[in-house]
């Protein structure tokens, strides 16, 4: 591919200003922002590495807030796969391409009414849940904001204290932020984390008891981001619930992204 017409017609070329380990597997990254570059907190940017031949393409989820001064991304190495085991790697001064335009419709400005604002999330799925708390607009819009993040081991809890001084020190006046952790191949209970599939605590009543707030039709506004076998599953029971998706033409009380 002549990466020189990328550079001008698709992609630009960005520079990795920061990178940081969470665990041996997951770690996010910053880099420079393209001019003019522009996104929505909840959207995702599409990544290309270079390779001897074409590029490799990858869409990811924005972390950082939509008018920081650069881009940050969240990542889990795939074992085998072509783009992770390139971006792996990376390093401060490394190069990335980055589309020019931003994507994705899985936004809070989605919905246009609502008391709460859900965001059910497992792994890497995190992504756009950061960067819309890191944005004014949620926190104006709802009262009550409900981040679950759900993973395997309680050592993937990425951003756990950045997230936690958020909940700390949102000002009054704005939405209250409710966070729920859980480990499911962890029992202790720890710090008040629950233990099990974000499908299984919706069944059982767990998560909602733990937030103290009821998921309903004309209340609740859901996101779901991560594992696409729990968004079909959670999808499923919202709409023994009577939730619906939203529509371009219908409004709904939940949107989805599939991560991978």
């Amino acid at each position: 591919m002549n990466t020189e017409a990328l550079a001008t017609d698709k992609a630009i070329r960005e520079t990795v200003i920061a990178v940081h380990r969470w665990t041996d597997d997951l770690f996010s990254f910053k880099t420079t922002r393209p001019q003019g570059y522009q996104f929505t907190a909840g959207q995702y940017a599409r990544l290309g590495l270079a390779t001897d031949s074409d590029p490799i393409w990858r869409a990811y989820s924005i972390t950082s807030a939509p008018d920081d001064d650069y881009l940050e991304y969240y990542s889990v190495t795939v074992p085998g796969g072509a783009f992770t085991t390139l971006l792996k790697d990376i390093k401060p001064g490394d190069g990335i391409w980055t589309e020019k335009q931003s994507y994705g419709f899985m936004t809070a400005d989605r919905f246009s009414d609502g008391d709460e604002l859900w965001m059910l999330s497992t792994g890497t799925g995190l992504g756009p849940f950061v960067s819309i708390l890191r944005d004014p607009m949620a926190w104006k819009k709802f009262r009550h904001l409900v981040l679950v993040h759900c993973v395997r081991h309680a050592k993937e809890f990425a951003y756990q204290d950045q997230l936690f001084a958020l909940q700390k020190n949102s000002p009054e006046g704005l939405a209250k932020l409710h966070i729920v952790q859980s480990a499911t191949r962890e029992t202790e209970n720890r710090s008040g984390r629950l233990s099990g599939r974000i499908t299984s605590l919706l069944e059982n009543g767990e998560l909602e008891k733990k937030v103290g707030i009821p998921i309903t039709t004309a209340s609740s506004r859901i996101m779901l981001c991560g594992n696409p076998e729990m968004i079909e599953d959670t999808r499923r029971i919202l709409h023994l619930r009577g939730l619906r998706p939203c529509r371009r033409a219908l409004p709904g009380q939940f949107v989805t992204e599939n991560y991978w």
